[in-house]
């Protein structure tokens, strides 16, 4: 699996420890920007991801911005992509295993690096339950 990292500058610090932390536990990084605390239009920075998400159905998307609200509501304009915007272990849980989310969307400003964490560990071990949730995950994209 690769992960497609993605911030604006309300979201790179946390990105930068998220970086981190996947990359010590052995995952494919791919770090699309940005790169420091200057100001910088998310979605830029989305649509340079969301290429890299669709290539393989394997691939996942963590992107942050100050509240993940924006880059969530921009990276959901592309077929194919289905970004949550995820604040609690339950949020994280469910948009996997119901909505087969392909990007977890977080707030920088709003949570820190020990918050996260669990989030992202829960968003990347979920598989999906498919059954029923398939058929309404095909709507999405019709």
């Amino acid at each position: 699996m690769k992960i497609i990292l993605a911030a604006d500058h309300g979201g790179y610090e946390l990105k930068e420890q998220i970086k981190l932390y996947l990359t010590g536990k052995g995952y494919n990084i791919d770090d699309v920007g940005c790169f420091s605390t200057e100001s910088v239009d998310y979605p830029k920075i989305v649509n340079k991801a969301i290429p890299k998400i669709l290539a393989s159905k394997h691939n996942a998307g963590i992107f942050v911005c100050g509240t993940g609200i924006g880059v969530s509501i921009m990276a959901n304009r592309h077929k194919g992509i289905r970004a949550a915007c995820v604040h609690s272990e339950p949020y994280a849980q469910l948009c996997r295993s119901h909505n087969d989310a392909n990007i977890l969307c977080l707030g920088g400003r709003f949570i820190n690096f020990d918050q996260a964490k669990p989030l992202i560990e829960i968003f990347l071990d979920t598989p999906f339950m498919g059954a029923h949730h398939t058929k309404r995950i095909k709507m999405f994209d019709d």
